[in-house]
């Protein structure tokens, strides 16, 4: 991966892959401390080296995350219940279709997601993770600023993924997910949580 939050998803998208995907609303953190995070890594990749590229990706959008959830700056649309609804909707909607569905959090200003990509019946080929993300942010951007009464940009170009590569992976990846309003301070318990869902055969098991 090219950068720890980027534009361009990569090409490799093997057919059942799961992936974990992040994206934001547009202007929800200042370009300032986008910039500064990307210097950042940038220099850390050249002190650590190119082989802890992955380790760092993980380590700086975690950081990007954190931010993310204690932001001050920048607009909150989805803390609006009917657009996060609109949203988990749409998300739901692509499931047993386009992916299938395990996990998904809408925070105030960024939503979490995991899936794997389902195969195509015909042609046997895959359904691009950059169309799957083009899909929902379109008809929920239109839906979410005709409620606001606004036009615009309202979900960021950029956004976030990650190749899953194991079981354990996995598990880390949809507990961070399910806790992620805890640790925003937004819930005591992950399921009190309206807008965090997991399938129910993905749930840890405590």
């Amino acid at each position: 991966m090219k950068d720890f939050y980027q534009r361009n998803l990569p090409h490799y998208q093997p057919a059942g892959g799961e992936y974990f995907v992040t994206f934001r609303l547009a202007n929800s953190l200042p370009q300032k401390i986008i910039r500064s995070l990307k210097q950042e890594f940038k220099e850390s990749i050249k002190a650590e080296g190119e082989e802890n590229r992955n380790h760092l990706n993980k380590r700086y959008f975690g950081k990007f995350d954190s931010l993310l959830d204690h932001s001050e700056s920048g607009e909150k649309w989805l803390e609006n219940d009917e657009i996060a609804k609109i949203i988990a909707n749409k998300i739901h909607d692509f499931d047993d279709d386009k992916y299938v569905l395990i996990c998904f959090c809408i925070m105030p200003n960024h939503v979490h997601l995991l899936f794997k990509i389902l195969k195509r019946d015909k042609a046997r080929s895959t359904y691009p993770v950059t169309n799957i993300l083009r899909l929902i942010k379109g008809s929920t951007a239109r839906k979410a600023n005709k409620i606001l009464g606004r036009s615009g940009s309202f979900w960021q170009h950029e956004s976030y993924d990650h190749l899953v590569r194991s079981d354990d992976e996995r598990e880390r990846i949809i507990r961070y997910i399910l806790n992620n309003p805890v640790k925003a301070g937004l819930s005591d318990f992950w399921k009190d949580w309206r807008w965090t869902y997991c399938k129910e055969e993905y749930l840890p098991v405590r």
